[in-house]
């Protein structure tokens, strides 16, 4: 009997609490995150989970940065680049210095191929972010850029800028051989294909240059 009475003087268990849906920038680096193992229709359902989240807050007058910038990123993601247009422009109106969305209006305008714009969006992202998350990739945008426009020695220096800051991404290194191969900057030009040829000995394109020069 007494140990009856203990028992049932005990607590009852508290249930544990429900799990808190995902917002709408862990959806996109739940997708991000899949899209990098090539899953990509397991990545679009969080990209459409975004778009969802996203459009139900700007209808509740609810948006924050955040949901501006998962859309923007998302949209990109998903190549709807005249989309990003729209909704940057959007995001840049209530938050004009809100530079994910800057960023990513660079990159879709650059897929656009409207480079004027695309370059501006581009040094508006790494004048006002030098060590912002996607600084890197601005100068890489800033680079091809450049060489698309034949202003090899301005390529040079951005290109150049960009490995400085991630080193690990053979492309950027073979398109630095290649601007600096276009201005007769042999020795150099040899340095980095070598390097793009380190970091992925398949690289086709990067022997051929490392051969023409050599």
């Amino acid at each position: 009997m007494v140990l009856l009475l203990v028992l049932t003087a005990l607590p009852a268990k508290a249930q544990a609490p429900s799990p808190q849906p995902l917002t709408a920038m862990q959806n996109y680096r739940q997708g991000r995150d899949l899209e990098a193992m090539n899953r990509m229709g397991e990545a679009n359902s969080y990209y459409n989970e975004v778009i969802r989240i996203c459009l139900d807050e700007v209808s509740r007058n609810a948006a924050t940065r955040d949901t501006y910038a998962a859309i923007a990123m998302t949209l990109v993601r998903q190549r709807r680049y005249a989309d990003v247009i729209t909704w940057g422009e959007r995001a840049l109106r209530v938050f004009p210095d809100e530079y994910r969305v800057i960023e990513m209006m660079g990159e879709a305008f650059f897929y656009l191929d409207n480079y004027e714009r695309s370059l501006s969006y581009m040094q508006r992202y790494a004048n006002a972010m030098p060590q912002g998350e996607r600084i890197s990739v601005a100068y890489f945008f800033i680079g091809e850029i450049f060489r698309i426009t034949e202003k090899f020695r301005h390529a040079d220096i951005a290109y150049t800028t960009a490995v400085r800051i991630d080193p690990t991404l053979s492309l950027w290194w073979y398109r630095l051989g290649s601007v600096r191969e276009a201005v007769g900057d042999r020795r150099p030009a040899i340095e980095a294909y070598q390097q793009a040829l380190r970091l992925n000995p398949n690289y086709r394109e990067a022997r051929s240059g490392l051969n023409r020069l050599q």
